[in-house]
């Protein structure tokens, strides 16, 4: 009899579920709302997470009696603490199954490591980092930011070339040719007029301006390049503090790298290598090439105490196909 898993992706931006059966085949995906309870409170993630697998679910003709296992990777879900009222909005969903829920930067990891472990970077916006051993147990940083000295993605690097500019400005620091590009694409008349308008409101910067420093380090400007090296090693000190927290460091595993913050300069990847080969020498990095809601799905496999990684590479073609499919539609 053939078995059936669900995997649910709730981000910051949208939301993924996704439907496997046991051999690795998809046969329903659903996209919508963001859900990040943090953000859009319990119902804006009940309604997320409701509006995804119902399609899912439709999309597949499918009733939640026949899923076997889930597997939900939660952005926002932080801390411990957090569990009760994530256990309690799935709980809504009436699936009887055993289900696995953690952080999404975990299905991330489960979705591009090849076997299910090591560590995941995540870079966007802003950053993540969490990993997990061979055995299931679990490393984290805070994913609260630079608050806490977790440094990495685009929303950093811009408030760094701001920084950057204004220190150039007041003659605290050399020249940049950030100033000129920010300046430009601000549309402001000139470096003064820019930081006030950024301090009054008339312009605005964002994590999305992240490209002006990925030209200015394309054309040598010697201060983005110091920021470039900078964020990236920052990004794989994170990864550092979770390989030490797992005890993995003289062993051989993937460091993911997820989101489309890297998509912006390979020096990112290399200097990241280049920082986590100091303590895990034996560690290679990977680019997440499937969705992560696919790591949803295997987890949800693991609920059950399957072995997922027999049928991941399978699961990871079946969904890119399907997707193509349906956008086609």
């Amino acid at each position: 009899m053939t078995q059936y898993f669900l995997g649910v992706d709730i981000g910051n931006t949208k939301s993924h579920a996704l439907i496997s059966d046991d051999t690795g085949a998809a046969v329903g995906f659903a996209s919508g709302a963001p859900g990040n309870h943090e953000v859009l409170g319990v119902e804006g993630f009940r309604s997320a997470l409701h509006e995804v697998v119902t399609a899912a679910l439709a999309g597949a003709g499918l009733q939640r009696a026949d899923l076997g296992g889930a597997g939900y990777g939660i952005a926002g879900y932080d801390w411990p603490s957090d569990r009760p009222l994530i256990d309690e909005v799935i709980a809504t969903l009436a699936i009887d199954a055993p289900y696995e829920a953690a952080n999404d930067s975990i299905i991330g990891l489960v979705a591009g490591a090849r076997r299910g472990w090591g560590v995941n970077i995540t870079a966007g916006t802003s950053s993540n980092c969490r990993g997990r051993d061979q055995h299931g147990r679990e490393g984290r940083v805070s994913g609260n930011g630079g608050f806490f000295g977790e440094y990495g993605g685009g929303i950093e690097l811009v408030y760094k070339a701001m920084e950057a500019i204004s220190r150039a400005w007041s003659q605290r620091a050399p020249a940049t040719l950030l100033s000129d590009l920010f300046v430009e694409h601000a549309g402001a008349s000139g470096v003064e007029d820019l930081l006030e308008g950024i301090a009054r409101g008339r312009y605005h910067v964002r994590a999305t301006d992240a490209p002006i420093v990925f030209a200015a380090v394309d054309r040598g400007d010697a201060v983005a390049c110091h920021l470039l090296e900078w964020i990236s090693r920052e990004l794989g000190n994170q990864a550092i503090g979770i390989i030490r927290q797992l005890g993995i460091e003289a062993l051989e595993f993937e460091v993911v790298l997820s989101g489309s913050f890297y998509k912006g300069s390979p020096l990112i990847a290399a200097y990241i290598q280049d920082e986590i080969h100091r303590v895990a020498p034996r560690a290679g990095l990977v680019r997440l090439d499937a969705p992560p809601v696919v790591g949803g799905a295997l987890l949800g496999m693991a609920a059950t105490g399957q072995d997922f990684t027999r049928v991941r590479e399978q699961l990871i073609a079946s969904t890119a196909r399907f997707i193509s499919a349906v956008e086609k539609v």
